[in-house]
């Protein structure tokens, strides 16, 4: 699948006289610096100004200086007011607006719903330099600092195109586009969409005429001029709201390509006039101008199951190879989404990835850290997409499932310039990768099939047939990549997906001879089968195939290595039970988790939808079907969280209660095939102090309640007297 033109096929725009800026100008000096009286488009972002490719701001912010606009940052503006946002003044064309590399909210919360207290992405790690909801909030201070189009994107927006569940106010709110009050919203990387965009703009178009652009959504009355639609407003049934050609009477069926729905409901025949075939006509495909009108935002909002049917739907609708339109009804008007812009070619990844990048932070932050920054200043991201599909994860959604990637020349050209540029490198290269470690130059042998599939995974439940697995080019670039001048080590921080790798052990030695540095973590997420099935996460059987694999060649190259399995707990699926065989395996194994991860219900997630409607939309979603149980609430979520640290004495107490419950009590000892020992002399005590205090405390507060109570019966101004009535 290929677009229809090159990512910088567009004639450049008149400012392309300008030298490429040392840094994207962030004030008006910067701006008068380069002889610039006003940007064309300013960009505002919740992240500090990198200027390195692993930053959004930055790979948008020089991509659109590639085709000649004068592109200006506002980073981490005061929101409290508009003047922050007219720093730079007004922009000839648009504002730009994203929240950052990652989503505001779970930036500021962790998974329990308490405040952080720091900030990778801000100097100094201080937290509180962004406002909760950023993109909604930006775009409201653009609109009062100048009447120019806004539009939004970054992940907060892209995972926020619908109606969506919201786990912070746990309540399904509006697509993001109405409460923030945008002009266009862009989804998935943005570089194909905002190009076209920028030079639309710049050739004198409004919103009004750039309602069909892939990978962006708009607010309109009604659907698209010559757009057909199907409807699918209730659960499981496809209806058609135009009477249209049948979609599926002259396209051969590849990959899965027609959804569970309309394999299982007939088009509608009577309204159906199928043209006749001949060798002149040209083959109708059934995506083409068509789009699915969705349950309206006040139907998801009120009723769990149309939730889930919605979310199934949207999750189906994300191959840019067959892809329809979106639409949802919001009040009196529709949200319209179009489908996804194509992927970046090879050639277009190499050309935004050698830009002109200055690879470290603006000046004007001086000495000061930025964590972000340090974590990345010396990797190297070779590709994008990822197939896994994972039900928790929302890089699919965002990046979509179609690999994306780099040369080998361009990447190694990014090692030298890491060598040459980034200050103090010690010749460590900290990571080659991306969403995944090992899925580089991986794609689907079939075209046709790469085009129509619909499946939400390449690799669950078992790693399809047309998947290209043969990872030599990932092996390939290892070695090169050691092989540059000044570099002593290249490390591969990215997960594996240790599924994948089985598949080729020739990858498997060359990652762990050279590439490993004493551990390698690695996620089977849990080792029961009803939590893995709702991740879409392969069982332990892969897991110990890797592990053998990995003791092998470790033992060959004569090092001591150890993997580091990560695990999820309180994720939709998992019993109580389930956390307890996870535990027992865990002391099995002799291990002892410092950190763990509690199930955060990100937007627009698979696993989301499970924990908001207790509906599985991996498979067909109606009120009869599958209910999947979810551990909510803070007590739950954190006895789930227990088990994965049962070798920690301050969560002794609730796993004991919770094996008295399941009647496991016999897991409660000092034996090895115990999980947690008896209660002990120490801890009795220490629980009777606890309790002597805080009867103590309860009766210090009855006391002054009741004291309180009594002054309130007085007025301020005369003493209180029990003896004496007041007059």
């Amino acid at each position: 699948m290929k677009a229809d033109r090159g990512l910088f096929s567009f004639p450049k725009y008149w400012a392309e006289c300008f030298d490429p800026a040392p840094f994207l100008p962030m004030s008006r000096k910067e701006m008068d610096d380069l002889g610039w009286d006003s940007c064309d488009i300013i960009l505002v972002t919740g992240d500090a100004y990198v200027d390195h490719p692993s930053f959004g701001m930055a790979v948008i912010g020089r991509t659109l200086e590639a085709q000649g606009f004068r592109v200006g940052i506002i980073a981490q503006p005061d929101w409290t007011s508009k003047d922050a946002f007219m720093q730079l003044g007004e922009p000839t064309l648009f504002f730009g607006v994203t929240a950052g590399n990652m989503d505001s909210m779970i930036n500021h919360y962790t998974a329990d719903r308490k405040l952080r207290h720091d900030d990778a992405y801000t100097p100094d790690n201080v937290h509180g330099k962004r406002p909760d909801r950023a993109v909604t909030v930006y775009t409201q201070r653009c609109k009062e600092a100048y009447k120019k189009p806004v539009v939004i994107g970054g992940i907060e927006a892209s995972l926020r195109r619908i109606a969506h569940y919201d786990y912070w106010s746990d309540k399904v709110r509006r697509s993001v586009l109405f409460d923030a009050k945008a002009d266009m919203l862009i989804y998935g990387n943005a570089e194909r969409p905002l190009l076209e965009i920028a030079h639309r703009f710049s050739m004198g178009e409004g919103i009004d005429t750039m309602q069909d652009i892939r990978g962006s959504a708009v607010l309109r009355k009604e659907a698209l001029p010559g757009w057909q639609g199907v409807d699918s407003t209730h659960v499981d049934v496809i209806g058609k709201i135009d009477p249209i050609p049948n979609p599926y009477e002259m396209v051969e069926e590849v990959c899965d390509s027609k959804s569970d729905e309309e394999k299982t409901n007939k088009p509608d025949t009577q309204a159906i006039v199928v043209q006749p075939f001949n060798s002149q006509t040209k083959r109708k495909k059934p995506w083409d101008k068509t789009y699915i009108l969705l349950p309206p935002y006040n139907i998801v909002r009120a009723e769990k199951t149309h939730y889930a049917h919605t979310s199934r739907i949207l999750h189906q609708e994300t191959n840019p190879g067959c892809a329809r339109a979106l639409m949802q009804r919001h009040g009196d008007r529709f949200i319209w989404i179009n489908p996804p812009a194509y992927p970046l070619e090879t050639e277009e990844m190499d050309a935004v990835f050698d830009l002109p990048y200055a690879r470290v932070p603006h000046p004007s932050y001086g000495k000061r850290k930025i964590p972000a920054y340090d974590m990345i200043k010396t990797s190297v991201n070779i590709m994008r997409g990822c197939f896994g599909g994972c039900t928790f994860c929302s890089i699919t959604e965002h990046e979509g499932r179609i690999i994306q990637s780099r040369s080998e020349d361009s990447i190694l050209r990014e090692i030298e310039e890491i060598r040459d540029k980034v200050p103090g490198f010690t010749g460590v290269i900290s990571d080659l990768g991306g969403p995944t470690a090992n899925m580089y130059k991986l794609r689907c042998k079939s075209p046709k099939a790469e085009q129509t599939c619909r499946r939400l995974s390449c690799v669950w439940p078992d790693i399809c047939g047309h998947l290209d697995t043969d990872q030599t080019p990932t092996v390939e670039l290892y070695k090169k990549a050691r092989k540059v001048k000044g570099i002593k080590k290249v490390l591969i921080a990215s997960g594996v997906r240790y599924d994948l790798a089985i598949e080729d052990p020739n990858y498997v030695k060359e990652l762990v001879t050279h590439h490993v540095g004493g551990y390698l973590k690695i996620a089977p997420e849990h080792t029961e089968g009803r939590p893995l099935s709702k991740m879409m996460k392969p069982g332990m059987g892969t897991y110990h195939k890797f592990k053998e694999l990995f003791d092998k060649f470790s033992k060959e190259a004569g090092k001591e290595q150890y993997l580091i399995p990560y695990f999820i707990s309180a994720h939709p699926g998992t019993e109580d039970e389930d956390m307890l065989n996870l535990a027992l395996w865990l002391k099995e194994n002799n291990f002892k988790l410092d950190q763990v991860q509690n199930f955060y219900p990100s937007p627009m997630a698979n696993a989301t939808t499970m924990y908001h409607s207790n509906k599985n939309p991996i498979h067909k979603v109606n009120f009869k079907s599958e209910n999947v149980s979810v551990a909510k609430g803070e007590r739950h979520r954190r006895l789930h969280r227990a088990f994965l640290r049962y070798h920690d004495p301050a969560n002794w107490p609730s796993i004991r209660q919770a094996l008295k419950d399941m009647g496991k009590s016999h897991l409660i000892g000092h034996g090895s095939k115990h999980l947690v020992p008896p209660e002990g002399k120490n801890e009795r005590k220490g629980k009777q102090q606890k309790e002597y205090a805080k009867q103590t405390m309860n009766k210090s507060r009855a006391k002054s309640n009741r004291a309180q109570k009594g002054l309130t019966r007085f007025s301020d101004d005369q003493p209180f007297n029990k003896h004496k009535k007041r007059k």
